[in-house]
């Protein structure tokens, strides 16, 4: 009888409390941009498989002991990784809506990515010059299409950074805007995550081979 009453004295209550209502833009926002990078972490699974099964592959050509330089793949790493620390910063200069620091962060993680595919280029270049093209081998082709597919993520993560940096001068730091450099942050971080896979598996492993 006491919840009849109470439900009579207030018939919004219970109905509040059973829908609370839609979740905000940031938790959809952020939800589904996961359900996106999870699709792109499977993608780069099945590359990774197929250079799993290809390594061996090389049809009587050179394999990743004769073609990979260790030393400059391990300056693309440490390019990535400091633009990954820069992006950090300029995610923590968003939060606290400083456009200064957030655009010189954001200019520099744009470098350090822009240093890292230069150097993927000149590599790519060279192999092709060495008679070592995506068409030489099964082991080429396989290396070609998952490294080649990392830089042209890293490539449409510089070009999103770059209308980032124009939005905020445009616009200021607005809850769309906000929303929008947090989904590019996950974006990098985890372009960085999947070179640290490709560092490990396709050229340690493969300069060992």
């Amino acid at each position: 009888m006491s919840v009849e009453l109470t439900a009579h004295a207030d018939p919004h209550r219970l109905g509040s409390v059973a829908h609370a209502g839609p979740a905000s833009k940031r938790i959809v926002t952020s939800y589904g941009f996961w359900i996106f990078l999870l699709s792109d972490i499977v993608m780069f699974s099945c590359f990774f498989a197929s250079f799993a099964v290809l390594s061996g592959q090389t049809a009587g050509g050179p394999g990743g002991a004769q073609l990979f330089d260790l030393k400059n793949v391990a300056i693309e790493t440490v390019l990535l990784l400091l633009s990954s620390f820069t992006c950090g910063m300029a995610s923590i200069a968003a939060d606290m809506r400083n456009r200064i620091w957030f655009q010189v962060s954001m200019a520099v993680t744009g470098l350090l990515g822009a240093a890292f595919l230069t150097l993927e280029v000149m590599e790519f270049a060279d192999l092709v010059q060495r008679g070592a093209g995506p068409s030489r081998s099964a082991f080429l082709s396989a290396f070609f299409t998952l490294v080649g597919c990392h830089g042209l993520h890293v490539a449409a993560g510089i070009l999103w950074l770059l209308t980032m940096m124009a939005q905020v001068v445009a616009k200021g730091f607005r809850a769309d805007i906000q929303r929008r450099i947090l989904c590019f942050a996950l974006f990098w971080h985890a372009l960085d995550i999947i070179w640290v896979a490709v560092f490990s598996m396709v050229y340690l492993l493969g300069s060992a081979t």
